[in-house]
């Protein structure tokens, strides 16, 4: 028998009163998605001033169009904000005070995540033999477009937004295939090569120079223990000059890459590797400064002997 319009509604209905947690009723709006998207990309164009437009931008006509996109991004994104800290306070208030902090402090910051963006770019052109030039990084490559939304969705987690940075940050994973959470901390010369597949959690900290292929994991360890692990370090830590090859997994807040050291492809580390450390999957671990291989697994357990 077909089924009605009539008897669709009426089992979608039932369905609301009956699940509850997945309904957002009787509140305040929630940010919009679509905005979220559209101060995404506006947000890139004011990072990188005349890559991303249609038409070419003067050096003299620079301050007007720059002008005309922090408005239009400010005007968007303080209505964001005051959806966003309504559902923090759980109020209806219009919040428009911090909401006007948090933009003014939001556009205070691109100066300097631009300068920190200068360095990824660098990173990867002299990282990368196949990239042409610095312009081809901007304009094509996933993982600098991944970073550049993390450094800002960042700011706002810092500030402690909810929603909005998240929401940021999925913006770009659903482009690049690149989830970058917005509370990861991120050193300078940032790199992401290919990029598909890369995770990176919340309480992870990067330092500078690092450089990680495709398919890399930096994860927490079972979350059985679930909400109860709120706010607790859950990530690795990796140090300056370290690099990741594709499809290694790294596990677990208490473990730290040492700087100078790289990860092997399709390496599971759950350990800390001391710095200037290759692992290679199954077996060794050399320490390149002192000559020493230690045979064992790949978390660096195992048998130290010099050569």
């Amino acid at each position: 028998m077909e089924h009605s319009h009539e008897e669709s509604v009426s089992a979608l209905l039932a369905s609301y009163r009956e699940i509850g947690g997945i309904n957002h009723l009787d509140a305040a709006n929630l940010p919009s998605k679509s905005d979220i998207a559209a101060i995404c990309s506006e947000l890139l164009q004011l990072l990188f001033p005349g890559f991303f437009a249609e038409e070419v931008i003067t050096a003299a006509e620079l301050p007007m169009i720059t002008a005309e996109h922090v408005a239009s991004v400010r005007g968007r994104l303080c209505a964001e904000l005051g959806r966003s800290l309504r559902y923090k306070h759980g109020d209806a208030k219009d919040h428009r005070t911090e909401s006007a902090r948090i933009c003014q402090e939001f556009f205070r910051s691109l100066p300097a995540v631009r300068k920190l963006l200068q360095t990824d770019v660098e990173a990867a052109y002299q990282g990368d033999p196949a990239a042409l030039c610095p312009d081809e990084i901007i304009l094509a490559y996933p993982g600098l477009e991944a970073i550049a939304i993390q450094r800002l969705a960042h700011v706002l987690y810092r500030d402690e937004v909810p929603l909005i940075p998240r929401m940021m940050t999925e913006w770009a994973h659903g482009r690049t295939g690149i989830d970058m959470h917005p509370g990861a901390q991120i050193g300078s010369h940032f790199f992401i090569d290919h990029g598909t597949g890369v995770v990176i959690g919340e309480t992870c900290e990067i330092g500078s120079h690092v450089k990680l292929y495709q398919g890399v994991g930096l994860v927490a360890r079972s979350l059985a223990a679930g909400q109860g692990l709120k706010g607790k370090k859950r990530h690795p830590t990796l140090e300056d000059h370290v690099t990741v090859y594709a499809g290694s997994t790294i596990v677990g807040g208490d473990t730290v890459i040492g700087k100078n050291s790289t990860i092997g492809a399709n390496t599971f580390v759950m350990k800390s590797v001391p710095p200037d450390t290759l692992l290679v999957p199954g077996e060794q671990v050399q320490r390149t400064h002192n000559k020493k291989i230690r045979r064992g697994d790949a978390s660096g357990d195992g048998t130290e002997f010099t050569i």
